[in-house]
């Protein structure tokens, strides 16, 4: 295959939304998971539990996804086509 067959096949047109958080992975040891997080600027920056940004505070990284809190409110970040 070409190297331009094969981005083709592994690019998902609008998998992410661009003027939002979104998580694009989790990984590391299960007792200390990080996570990969593209901010509304574009930013892409590593998390762990107990990062505050913007959008609020992470409370927790499991294999599902990213939990964030804000104004006492919690919410679930999961990977993009999950």
């Amino acid at each position: 295959m070409t190297n331009a067959k094969v981005a083709q096949l592994a690019t998902q047109s609008k998998a992410l939304n661009q003027h939002s958080l979104t998580l694009m992975g989790v990984f590391g040891p299960a007792e200390d998971l990080s996570a990969l997080m593209r901010l509304p600027s574009g930013r892409v920056r590593r998390v762990n539990r107990g990062t505050r940004l913007p959008s609020g505070r992470i409370v927790g990284i499991d294999e599902k996804g990213v939990l964030l809190e804000k104004n006492g409110r919690t919410r679930r970040l999961a990977m993009p086509g999950s």
